[in-house]
């Protein structure tokens, strides 16, 4: 069983790369939030016990999240291949996806982190504009819709989310690097870092991903 870490600010454009990368390697993709939200959604027992927290505005402890991935990791195939996608950001967090893999066998081959510079991060982040309708996504520089603020697909008034404000994006940054930077640098200790610039085409990210994992 190997386990891959993807690493990455906000808008580095880490869950792009990682849905094509995911159908190029046959890896399986674990979302650290997507997960939480399905076993919340499902009330499994541990999306029970998490969704308490949640509904107090506090943070899910990093034990009952290792639990959460120990379990989908256990139910998989020996020889499954898997993609985790914001876990581990912190060092404790790291020593808890060790001792998972150390309990199932596991082995984890990779740390690969998206570098993209904050202001490049900011811009990208700052002129996105979502339809709330359809959930399309667009970018006022790189990707506008057809008519200024409207949807292309369903002609919905197009918005900026919240925390796409530069207020925000810049507390975003800022806590990715506090939390992130001991991850990175441990990893890269460990020689098991591998840094892939996330600057250019979604094509041209891709294939330096697919390089670096090679």
């Amino acid at each position: 069983m190997d386990v891959v870490v993807l690493l990455g600010a906000p808008g580095s454009g880490k869950g792009t790369v990682a849905a094509r990368i995911v159908q190029q390697l046959g890896l399986t993709p674990i979302a650290s939030g997507d997960m939480l939200r399905e076993a919340v959604a499902r009330k499994t027992a541990a999306g029970t016990e998490a969704a308490r927290y949640m509904s107090c505005g506090e943070l899910v402890p990093d034990a009952l999240i290792g639990r959460m991935i120990s379990d989908l990791i256990g139910a998989g195939p020996d020889d499954g291949r898997y993609l985790l996608d914001g876990f581990p950001r912190t060092v404790p967090q790291m020593g808890i996806l060790d001792a998972i893999l150390a309990d199932c066998g596991g082995v984890l081959k990779a740390a690969v982190v998206i570098e993209v510079a904050d202001a490049v991060v900011t811009a990208r982040l700052a002129g996105r504009q979502v339809c709330p309708a359809c959930k399309a996504v667009y970018h006022v520089e790189t990707l506008p819709p057809k008519r200024a603020g409207v949807c292309d697909a369903c002609a919905a008034a197009l918005v900026q989310r919240a925390d796409d404000f530069p207020a925000t994006i810049a507390q975003r940054l800022a806590v990715y690097h506090r939390q992130t930077a001991g991850v990175i640098d441990a990893y890269a200790a460990r020689g098991m870092l591998k840094r892939v610039d996330g600057v250019g085409g979604v094509d041209t990210v891709v294939e330096r991903m697919i390089r670096a994992l090679k």
